[in-house]
């Protein structure tokens, strides 16, 4: 383990450098010696990571768009090859190739944090041996051997025994009471934020092979999260859990904001956007103006749930335009026959003809 630490030294020293920091200014408020200080500066860590990594977030966001337009397409070759699944995923890996998309994508945020995972738990690691890492060394090294949460020592693992407990200066009860609760907690926000982006912001109309990867991954994640969890020190649990709070915020934000077309979140927007434009007349906001442009330039490629929303729009006499702006629909009218110069104005009547001038027969013409 140390020579596998020593060639990733340049990423723990950082680390270590940061909770410094963090420690350094939580230590003026809680004491330095205090579990808060300790464990707020473990949380900022996760937040300036989170921070760092929302570039990287976005992207992803991108890409899991570019699978969505995909869709069509894979529906297409699931279709032509639904009792051929061999010839099925070739096709499948063939329109990834040709389009430059990549279904594994989701994955990007978990490692790009898999070095800070690491190098943060072989910190907590050597504190508990009593091992001087990076900057934390002499009277920092001590002052975090002493920081507990809720009885339980930053660098306590539910699997210690009691002994080693002891000589941290706590109980084996409150280490594995706490360690308990917080594996649980991180179990379930990992399957809460899984399940919530299979349920609300996947388009379920066309199943791909990554999909299903991703409904298995659902259940498998949250399990090793649970096992491996026992072996994780208290100070790395709660590194765990902030990131997957994080993420479940992080991720509940962009599928009320910006759902994926098709899904559910999508048609649950689409109803709130449509009340607003009813409550106030027009689109207010420009992200709100921006995905009704995007549904008007779809036009006849627009899913279920956008064109039961234009559809609504018109029965309120609406219509959303190319700006994402909405307007009544007789204004369309009008502009319409003002922009044909006027084709639609009535035409002018003959004169109207009194009864008696319509019974006189006309005189025929003579000529001389």
């Amino acid at each position: 383990m140390d020579t596998i630490a020593s060639l990733f030294s340049f990423i723990t020293t950082p680390v270590s450098w940061i909770i410094v920091q963090f420690h350094t200014l939580y230590g003026a408020i809680f004491g330095a010696d205090s579990g808060w200080a300790w464990g707020l500066s473990i949380v900022s860590l996760v937040i300036l990571i989170r921070i760092c990594l929302i570039p990287l977030f976005v992207k992803q966001i991108k890409a899991t768009r570019g699978m969505q337009a995909l869709q069509p397409k894979m529906k297409a070759i699931q279709e032509r090859y639904k009792n051929d699944k061999q010839r099925q995923s070739e096709e499948m890996m063939k329109l990834y190739k040709e389009t430059g998309t990549n279904p594994l994508s989701s994955c990007l945020p978990i490692l790009a944090q898999s070095p800070f995972f690491f190098a943060l738990y072989h910190v907590l690691s050597s504190i508990a041996s009593g091992k001087e890492i990076g900057y934390i060394d002499g009277p920092l090294l001590a002052s975090a051997r002493q920081a507990h949460i809720f009885g339980a020592p930053l660098a306590a693992k539910f699997t210690d025994s009691a002994e080693k407990v002891a000589s941290l200066n706590a109980s084996i009860t409150d280490v594995r009471v706490v360690t308990a609760v917080m594996i649980v907690l991180m179990s379930l926000s990992q399957f809460y934020t899984q399940r919530q982006l299979m349920q609300k912001n996947v388009d379920l109309s066309v199943k791909t092979p990554f999909m299903q990867q991703q409904k298995m991954l659902m259940y498998i994640f949250p399990v090793i999260f649970a096992v491996m969890g026992i072996n994780f020190p208290v100070g790395v649990l709660v590194y765990w859990l902030t990131t997957n709070l994080w993420t479940m915020g992080q991720q509940m934000y962009v599928i009320n904001q910006n759902p994926t077309p098709g899904s559910t979140a999508q048609d649950q927007y689409l109803t709130r956007l449509l009340k607003h434009i009813s409550s106030h007349g027009d689109v207010k906001g420009r992200s709100k103006k921006k995905i009704v442009a995007a549904i008007v330039a779809k036009g006849p490629d627009r899913n279920d749930n956008e064109r039961k929303f234009i559809t609504a729009l018109t029965k309120q006499g609406m219509a959303a335009q190319a700006d994402g702006s909405v307007i009544k629909s007789s204004e369309t009218t009008a502009d319409s026959d003002a922009a044909s110069g006027g084709a639609a104005a009535k035409r002018q009547q003959p004169k109207r003809q009194s009864k008696s001038q319509r019974q006189t027969p006309s005189k025929p013409s003579t000529k001389k």
